[in-house]
């Protein structure tokens, strides 16, 4: 395939040698994602998308750096990135180890234990293609509860009231939710940890050491709870993995009455993003609570 000529450029600049082949990738459903090699061997991984927003792949680049300062866990290396398109280091995928969910769970509780005095992130990014609010206001900066309610789950549900999925019984239901908010994620406190933001099996790879690397950030400081909550949601990761996560990590008494609040956040956003499919599963996550 052909690569637009001034992109080409810049590359070839930034990796010191010339393209020999682009390969399309598949995977990608928000983007297109390319195979790069150069005439010195070197492979590199390349996402564009003519139709993102102006800044989607400059937050993304933003978020792939964050996680890598606390240097926990494989996070592709970020080399050049602008508003159409995104050059990460390439990586070769294996198979897992004997030890792959026990060392993830390890090391996605190092990369927990990486923290900041407040919750959020310097500026907001992106969940799959909606914004995710990060900028705390007040007393966000410092209370969990103010801020996953207010940056998560009522601007979700303010979007989907916006769209047209909030019908009366989600509205009712999650009016009954925000009056219990407190009591739900009482007893949870915690300073914030540097969080992936979005993270499921499809969005870690296993690299040629038989090791996980993470890929797709939505990157923000929050309760590592609410990390945890989304590897759930669609199927879950071996039992392995949770186990070492709490032997190395313990988590608070109650997690487990809360991972549906945490869900909730990721439902109503694939309500925004998907449809309809979506809207009994929002509703029964806010009725374990409410009924």
């Amino acid at each position: 395939m052909s690569l637009d000529p001034e992109i080409k450029s810049r590359i070839e600049k930034e990796v010191g040698t010339k393209i020999i082949s682009i390969s399309p990738l598949s995977g990608g459903c928000i983007s297109d994602a390319y195979k790069i090699e150069t005439l010195s061997n070197q492979k590199y991984f390349l996402k564009t998308n003519s139709l993102s927003s102006d800044d989607m792949f400059i937050k993304e680049a933003h978020g792939l750096k964050e996680l890598n300062k606390p240097n926990a866990i494989k996070i592709p290396e970020v080399l050049l990135y602008d508003r159409s398109f995104l050059l990460t280091e390439f990586i070769s995928q294996g198979s897992r180890s004997k030890s792959f969910f026990e060392d993830f769970g390890r090391k996605f509780a190092d990369l927990h234990k990486f923290k900041n005095s407040e919750f959020g992130f310097y500026e907001d990014n992106y969940i799959g293609s909606n914004i995710q609010p990060n900028i705390a206001e007040g007393f966000e900066k410092t209370n969990w509860t103010q801020f996953y309610f207010n940056k998560r789950l009522l601007y979700q549900f303010k979007l989907a009231e916006k769209n047209g999925y909030a019908a009366q019984e989600l509205r009712n239901g999650f009016s009954k939710l925000e009056s219990m908010i407190e009591t739900i994620l009482n007893g949870s406190q915690e300073e914030p940890s540097i969080l992936h933001g979005d993270l499921w099996s499809g969005n870690y790879l296993i690299n040629n050491n038989g090791e996980a690397c993470l890929i797709d950030p939505a990157v923000y400081y929050g309760h590592r709870e609410a990390d945890l909550a989304m590897t759930k949601l669609f199927g879950g990761f071996n039992p392995v993995f949770y186990e070492a996560y709490n032997e190395y990590y313990n988590l608070s008494d109650g997690y487990e009455y809360r991972e549906a609040i945490y869900k909730l956040y990721h439902v109503l956003n694939h309500l925004n993003l998907f449809g309809h499919g979506y809207y009994s599963q929002a509703l029964s996550l806010i009725h374990i609570y409410t009924r």
